[in-house]
């Protein structure tokens, strides 16, 4: 039992300790994010050397020992990424009207460089192996890459759960290019060739001649597909499996908006006041730096008159070129009042209802820069 159960149990445990962590520093404020990449940037460059010293190692031990190093490795990618490190070009939502074969080549354009990152680490990492017995870290960090890859094609071609509430504030253009439909095409063909690739990987930990050190190896890469499954089907399935991170996500922008002799802190948070409102979808984005004070009203005018959905309430705090105002919206008013905040704040609006249209609403609040 313990030749099968400890490297499950190894795997499930590193991998979703990681996922919070990562989680978790992603949510906080972005002063500390020069402090997580730092770290994050020593811990690849200790499991590059780790995958060297494991790489001729084909013991049981090696196999953890390189498992684990191609699992951080992956993890400074995700790091660098939704800390907005090492994204590409694009950085701004997804325009409305903007689809197809346009929209896909935009959506390549906000990750591009993520992806090419990704393509130098397993060059990197192949070179490491090369005439190594040893390659469960280099097939450990392709697995998580093909997750995540498969991951992304299935949010832009559409799936009902999208988890966006997961993505950092500073990162929610990405919204823009994901995609709320009941199924794609892409998501069968996808979830069958994990499952292929997860009974491949289960043979050969059970063939009967594999060494302790293939068992322990294909066990942990076969459990890990296993979790790429699972994650495909938690999109489609009527199931809030982000309960498994919410506990240890710290959501820092998502404020809420503060009384006018009040601060605004990351340590406020918008907190439906009642069961009605605890079912409903909440919204988030960051208004441009400077905004048109009277393009704002009249976009608050149109959500009030409900242009973009159901929306219960909207709060936020931007900048003008006056001042800073605070704005809230409900069905009975559009209010914009003045805000003398006490400390630095960020622009930020926060939006709670049902069946929003967050694409057009985030390019409405995109629209409302100031020219000039």
């Amino acid at each position: 039992m313990a030749t099968y159960g400890l490297p499950i149990l190894f795997t499930l445990v590193l991998w979703w300790v990681s996922t919070v962590v990562i989680l978790y520093l992603d949510g906080l404020h972005k002063r500390t994010f020069i402090w997580s990449l730092a770290g994050a940037s020593l811990l690849m460059a200790v499991s590059l050397w780790g995958l060297h010293a494991s790489a001729s190692d084909t013991s049981v031990n090696g196999a953890y020992c390189a498992f684990a190093c191609g699992l951080t490795a992956w993890g400074w990618q995700i790091t660098t990424f939704y800390m907005g490190a090492i994204t590409g070009p694009r950085r701004t939502p997804c325009e409305p009207d903007c689809t197809g074969w346009a929209k896909f080549v935009e959506a390549v354009r906000t990750c591009i460089h993520h992806e090419l990152a990704i393509v130098a680490m397993t060059a990197v990492m192949v070179a490491i192996c090369w005439n190594q017995p040893n390659h469960f870290g280099l097939w450990t960090f392709i697995v998580l890459w093909w997750m995540h890859t498969s991951a992304k094609l299935n949010v832009f071609f559409g799936v009902p759960n999208l988890s966006e509430e997961l993505v950092p504030h500073h990162m929610r253009y990405l919204v823009s290019f994901m995609g709320r439909r009941p199924m794609n095409m892409f998501f069968p063909l996808s979830v069958t060739a994990s499952t292929i690739c997860a009974v491949n990987l289960t043979t050969k930990a059970m063939t009967p001649g594999a060494t302790p050190f293939e068992t322990a190896g294909f066990t942990m890469l076969a459990t890990l597909m296993v979790l790429a499954i699972v994650e495909h089907w938690f999109l489609v399935t009527p199931f809030d499996a982000n309960a498994l991170w919410k506990w240890g996500v710290k959501a820092a922008p998502d404020a809420t908006l503060a009384r006018d002799d009040a601060e605004i802190s990351d340590s406020d948070y918008l907190r439906p006041a009642n069961s009605e409102a605890a079912a409903m979808d909440t919204w988030s984005a960051a208004p441009p730096t400077i905004c048109d004070d009277a393009i704002l009203k009249r976009l608050l005018d149109a959500i009030r008159a409900g242009a973009f959905g159901d929306i219960r309430s909207v709060k936020g705090v931007v900048k003008t070129r006056a001042d800073w105002v605070q704005f809230e919206v409900d069905h009975q008013r559009a209010r914009i009042a003045p805000f003398a905040p006490k400390q630095k704040v960020d622009p930020l609006v926060i939006a709670l209802g049902r069946r929003m249209d967050r694409v057009r609403l985030q390019a409405a609040f995109e629209a409302c820069a100031a020219a000039g």
